[in-house]
C-alpha cells in the first residue's frame, strides 16, 4: 500500500469531488453542501494537485470531468464506505454508539431522577439501550475517564472537573441533613447544632461517596472527631443502619420522599449546612454524540421542570 498520499487529499475533499461528479457543477454541489462555490472550486483544485493528474477541463465556464475523475469516483465510493464502516466497528469496541448508552449515577439518584431520566430517553431514542452502573463518586469518574461509561450523574460541586476535559450538565442542588431513627424524641425544633451530637455513635458512606465528604467537612467545623460504628458501600444499606438505630448519620434531602417515615432528617445549623450540585458529565470530545446531545437536552428538561415545580 503506498504511503505517500499527498495532504491535500483528505475526506472532506472526496466528499466535495463526489457531491460534484453527481451533480454537474459547482454551483448545485455548494448549494447541496452548504459551502460557497468559492470553497468547491477551491477543494476540486487542490485535490487536483493532490493527485498530480487532470480531473477536469474547462468548456467555457463549465468544469467537465475526464475519464480519470471517473475512475477516481469508483475508488473514492469504496475507500468511504469503507471509512464509514471502520469508524463504525472503532466506535463499538469502545462502547460507544451501537444503539446503547452507558450511564453511571449515584445510588441516592435511583430513587427519582434516574427514572426521570430513563423514562425521556425512551420517548426522545425508543430504540436506545441503556446500562446503568452504580457507585461512588469517585468510581464513577474514574470509569467515565477510562472510557468504560459514556455519562455519570454524580456531585460535580468539589472542583474537581477540568472544564477543557468534560461537559457539565446541572440537575439540581440538594441539602446534606442530619438523619436519626424515626422514634427518636426530639426536645428542640428548628435546626440543630451538630456539636449536641458529639457523643452519638455514627454510620458513614465509604471514601470516595460525595456525601463522605460532605460529612467530613462538617464534622471539621463542629470540631469533634464522630464514633464511626460501621462505613457503606451504599445509602440504602447506611439509611438501614440508622432506622435500626445503630448510629446517625449525614445524607442528602432527596431521600426525604421515601424514608420520612422511617427516619427523622433533621436540619442542620447554619455552620454546618452542606450544599451538593448533581449534574450529568460527560467527555467533551463527545460532545457530538447524538445519544449524549439527548440525554443533556432531557436533563435539561429536568432541571426546569425542578425549578418550575418550585416556583
Amino acid at each position: 500500500m503506498s504511503d505517500n498520499i499527498n495532504q491535500e487529499i483528505t475526506f472532506r475533499k472526496l466528499s466535495v469531488f463526489m457531491m460534484f461528479m453527481t451533480k454537474g457543477n459547482i454551483a448545485r454541489t455548494a448549494e447541496a453542501l452548504e459551502l460557497s462555490s468559492v470553497s468547491v472550486h477551491r477543494a476540486l483544485h487542490t485535490l487536483e494537485e493532490g493527485i498530480d493528474c487532470p480531473l477536469f477541463i474547462h468548456k467555457g465556464r463549465n468544469l467537465v470531468p475526464l475519464p480519470a475523475a471517473w475512475t477516481l469516483l469508483d475508488y473514492c465510493r469504496d475507500v468511504t464506505t469503507l471509512m464509514g464502516k471502520g469508524i463504525e466497528e472503532a466506535r463499538k469496541v469502545a462502547g460507544i454508539g451501537g444503539g446503547r448508552l452507558r450511564l453511571g449515577t449515584l445510588y441516592s439518584l435511583t430513587l427519582e431522577t434516574i427514572p426521570r431520566l430513563i423514562m425521556g430517553m425512551k420517548l426522545r431514542r425508543p430504540t436506545l439501550e441503556l446500562d446503568l452502573t452504580m457507585g461512588s463518586n469517585q468510581m464513577l469518574l474514574n470509569m467515565l475517564e477510562d472510557d468504560a461509561l459514556d455519562a455519570i450523574l454524580i456531585a460535580t460541586d468539589d472542583g474537581q472537573l477540568n472544564d477543557a476535559h468534560f461537559d457539565v450538565v446541572p440537575l439540581f442542588e440538594d441539602s446534606i441533613f442530619l438523619a436519626a431513627p424515626a422514634g427518636e424524641m426530639r426536645n428542640e425544633t428548628g435546626p440543630v447544632d451538630l456539636r449536641d451530637f458529639a457523643d452519638r455513635n455514627y454510620v458513614s458512606l465509604a471514601e470516595g461517596f460525595a456525601t463522605y465528604a460532605g460529612s467530613q467537612e462538617a464534622f471539621q467545623i463542629a470540631g469533634f472527631e464522630p464514633r464511626m460504628v460501621t462505613q457503606v458501600n451504599d445509602i440504602f444499606s447506611m439509611i438501614s443502619l440508622v432506622q435500626a438505630g445503630v448510629g446517625l448519620a449525614l445524607i442528602p434531602g432527596r431521600m426525604k420522599k421515601v424514608y420520612e417515615n422511617n427516619i427523622q432528617l433533621l436540619t442542620l445549623a447554619e455552620p454546618y449546612q452542606m450544599r451538593q450540585q448533581i449534574s450529568i458529565v460527560y467527555s467533551h470530545r463527545r460532545e457530538r454524540d447524538n445519544d449524549l446531545l439527548a440525554l443533556a437536552a432531557e436533563g435539561r428538561m429536568y432541571a426546569r421542570s425542578l425549578t418550575d415545580s418550585a416556583v
